[in-house]
């Protein structure tokens, strides 16, 4: 085996130490700190200039995708 094969394993075995609740807790908290930071964007960087209708706004989308992903990965 090469060096790299040894690296390659004890990279996998300390990765597989890591306890899957943990790995969704992270990823399920990376998204609602996304939420976070696009509902403390403001409504003037989210919105075209001549924008009249209040579904115009970009911010209003992507929390609602972002809640979606949210309950997708926090139910299955």
């Amino acid at each position: 085996m090469t060096p790299l094969h040894h690296i390659g394993n004890l990279i996998r075995d300390l990765v597989l130490q890591v306890p899957l609740w943990c790995v969704r807790l992270l990823f399920i908290g990376t998204l609602v700190a996304v939420l976070l930071w696009v509902l403390q964007l403001p409504r003037e960087t989210t919105t075209p200039e001549n924008a009249t209708h209040w579904y115009q706004n970009l911010k209003i989308w992507a929390c609602l995708a972002l809640a979606i992903q949210i309950v997708i990965y926090s139910v299955f």
